[in-house]
């Protein structure tokens, strides 16, 4: 399935037909009235607008999170749906209240699949510590239980729910999602045939409570990084490449990254069908797989929830050969950056050329800018970011030996320094004997930190081993960086002698 952008926001009542749509697909089997009227939508919008999540795909609406704020005393209790809903005129919905309730949360059939029940189940945990409420209450079906029923009790059939005997497409769901089974509900939704009229109460703990932000998608403080040290190794084919670059953005999603980070030119296996041409010829070859990379990885960053920093790949335009990456940012866009700065040997060996655009990226995690390996040895770059509001520095490089990724590394970590920001940095390592130009590869992915109090005393937030195929997952404070700035030993930003000399971006 092609999916071009993902969207997550409040419900409006011009979106019902397309919600009415996806609710009689979602609940096709299984349930009486599977779907809300109009005034029901229109009612809970009047009585809490903040709490009613749509998920958008490619403009039409394929899912929701439905939710009311009650009183913990009621959602604890051995209650009813209908005491909840009240017939739905909502009545036991409370602004005063301490728990959000979810009311209903489905997915389009045909959008299953692409971890976006995930998408619904993370804003409704944003939006509960965002309100400073408690936790998230609401009552699961069970609805495989009647496969069961007859040799199984309820507390018999969640046990082995619970041991992955057998799965349960909601409780399982939910469980993985850090919900925790408080007790068993009797009667609890009249009709539902399956769950044999049974329900499970869930909860999730909100372990931010006492603190209150009031904005839904606010910007994150605390952000993950996963880095990819790639090992460089023979590939077939195509989707072998892919089924390994899956892999490790399977691995890094798991631990809820927010980033996932490829070397520069990590491709390069790829080009092994080529060695029989000169290396100029060669990666032109290569740079033919580069737009289907590109709208692959698109694919990946939609269905692991996660933004992916290309790393880089040789790109032909205009008959002009690059060095380029893309950010593919998890609501399906994406953008490109190029390479500016080209090392000798690219030139040399490939007739690279370099890029003319210096900019940084607006993402759901804050500012941030991405260049290629040796373009971190020109500190006016990331100053220019920097100034652009630039908080998180990526650098996805490929070198052959350590003195050349000690240039790297080193420029980075002065990089962290000079510009009060985070720099990341991930490369390839190992042997690739059957392609030309590109023999041996040293690497080691690390993070860097400005030197002060509140960060590591020698400035390195983590480090992977070296020349080791390996992920490093790293969180990052950003507003650690905004304390530093303003209370600082040194603020380097702001003691700038300005009146003495100035950096200014050409084009």
């Amino acid at each position: 399935m092609q999916i071009n952008k993902v969207e997550l926001r409040n419900l409006e009542i011009e979106d019902y037909i397309e919600l009415k749509n996806s609710m009689l697909q979602a609940y096709e089997e299984g349930v009486e009235d599977p779907y809300w009227k109009k005034e029901e939508i229109r009612r809970l919008l009047k009585v809490f607008p903040e709490g009613q999540i749509v998920i958008v795909v490619d403009d039409v609406v394929v899912g929701a999170a439905l939710s009311l704020i009650v009183d913990e005393s009621l959602a604890l209790s051995n209650h009813k749906y209908n005491d909840i809903v009240t017939d739905s005129k909502f009545n036991a919905h409370n602004p005063d209240g301490d728990v959000l309730y979810g009311i209903d949360i489905f997915i389009h059939p045909n959008y299953r699949g692409l971890r976006l029940g995930r998408r619904l189940y993370d804003v409704r945990k944003e939006l509960c510590e965002q309100l400073n409420l408690k936790s998230i209450i609401f009552a699961g079906r069970i609805p495989n239980y009647h496969n069961y029923s007859k040799e199984l009790t309820p507390k018999q059939y969640l046990d082995r729910v619970k041991t992955k005997e057998i799965h349960d497409p909601v409780i399982s769901f939910q469980v993985n999602n850090d919900f925790h089974i408080k007790r068993l509900l009797r009667n609890y939704l009249e009709g539902d045939r399956d769950s044999r009229d049974y329900a499970v109460l869930l909860e999730w703990n909100n372990i931010s409570y006492d603190k209150s932000p009031v904005l839904i998608n606010a910007k994150k403080s605390v952000v993950r990084l996963g880095l990819i040290q790639w090992q460089m190794r023979p590939l077939n084919n195509l989707e072998e490449f892919f089924d390994q670059a899956e892999f490790f953005i399977d691995a890094v999603s798991g631990y809820e990254s927010d980033f996932a980070t490829f070397p520069e030119l990590f491709v390069a296996p790829l080009m092994a069908d080529y060695n029989h041409l000169s290396e100029s010829e060669a990666i032109r070859e290569l740079s033919k797989y580069t737009d289907t990379i590109h709208k692959r990885f698109q694919e990946l960053a939609i269905q692991y929830n996660i933004n992916i920093i290309t790393g880089s790949m040789p790109y032909l335009e205009d008959n002009v050969l690059y060095n380029v990456g893309f950010l593919c940012k998890r609501d399906g866009s994406s953008e490109m950056y190029r390479k500016i700065h080209i090392t000798p040997n690219e030139r040399l060996y490939w007739g690279m050329q370099g890029g003319d655009v210096i900019q940084t990226f607006d993402t759901d995690c804050g500012k941030i800018g991405i260049i290629i390996c040796y373009d971190v040895e020109f500190p006016e770059l990331s100053r220019i970011m920097s100034e652009d509001g630039m908080e998180i520095l990526f650098v996805p490089y490929l070198t052959d030996t350590q003195n050349g990724y000690t240039r790297v590394r080193s420029c980075a970590q002065a990089r962290a320094i000079e510009n009060e920001c985070y720099v990341a940095i991930t490369g390839c390592v190992g042997n690739l004997p059957k392609v030309n130009n590109m023999d041996i590869q040293y690497g080691q992915a690390a993070v860097f930190t400005p030197s002060d109090f509140a960060f590591p005393n020698n400035g390195v937030k983590a480090e992977a081993t070296p020349n080791t195929e390996m992920t490093l997952i790293v969180d990052v404070e950003l507003n650690a960086l905004k304390e530093l700035h303003e209370l600082g030993s040194v603020r380097i930003k702001k003691d700038r002698r300005l009146d003495l000399y100035k950096l200014r971006k050409l084009k």
